[in-house]
């Protein structure tokens, strides 16, 4: 891919101090992007960002407060939108949890999705821009000792389609794409949390849960998977796309 698929571009990443964040952070300004964006909650991880990839542009957030995407958009109104990042889900059994530990990602990561993409399409932002929400594979074949992670993650597939109705009724030109990583990443917290607590609940080491992973993608895939998505704009006619070590796959 070329450097200059993203030139000119202005780009907003939430979640982008860790993980998957991160790195679709290092892409997207490979790619040329003329601004960049990275919004999360810690100052540390956001300091440590900037000066690992100067010109990049911090802003300490909390994505899910009612005023997150005005304060966004006013600092950089973005020409692509990735909506990262959200709660790291207590991996036990049902039984074993609270109402607060099941519901946390519907609180931050649904809440975050809901408040950015309605902005998007109140705002709205401009025609030919992408809205990009990273999903999960568990939206897809459930997450049994996540809680409502798995719920969560689906609602975020059924908001993309929800919100490409809406632009498309309104002839706003806004593309909404979520993109679905289809495996645990141990690279990253949120996979090293779950690779943790699956091994732990099989009663198996680490390791061998790792070794019987099978299309196990990166999170430089899944950076390089939304350079594509954003690079296609109003070409791209799906709105649930899944990563994999084997590519990209339409969800049907």
């Amino acid at each position: 891919m070329s450097e200059s698929v993203l030139r000119g571009k202005r780009a907003v990443v939430l979640g982008a101090s860790r993980g998957i964040g991160r790195e679709i952070v290092r892409r997207v300004r490979e790619e040329g992007a003329a601004q960049v964006l990275a919004v999360a909650r810690s100052r540390e991880t956001l300091e440590r960002l900037a000066s690992e990839l100067p010109g990049v542009r911090t802003l300490i957030l909390d994505a899910t407060t009612e005023d997150a995407p005005r304060q966004v958009f006013n600092s950089l109104r973005p020409d692509v939108l990735i909506i990262c990042g959200g709660a790291t889900p207590a991996v036990s059994p049902l039984q074993d949890l609270s109402w607060k530990e099941f519901a946390a990602n519907w609180d931050i990561d649904v809440r975050m999705s809901f408040l950015f993409c309605r902005e998007a399409l109140r705002a709205p932002l401009a025609a030919g821009s992408s809205v990009i929400l990273i999903s999960s594979g568990a939206g897809l074949g459930g997450s049994p000792i996540s809680g409502g992670y798995a719920g969560a993650k689906r609602m975020q597939m059924f908001m993309a389609g929800y919100c490409q109705k809406e632009s498309s009724r309104l002839k706003l030109g806004i593309r909404f794409t979520a993109l679905v990583p289809m495996r645990i990443m141990p690279e990253t917290d949120l996979g090293r949390a779950a690779v943790q607590g699956y091994a732990r609940y099989l009663g198996i080491e680490p390791a061998e849960f790792i070794e019987g992973m099978s299309d196990r993608q990166s999170a430089r895939d899944v950076a390089d998977a939304v350079v594509r998505i954003a690079a296609n704009g109003e070409d791209a006619k799906d709105t649930v796309i899944s990563v994999s070590a084997a590519g990209l796959a339409r969800v049907a």
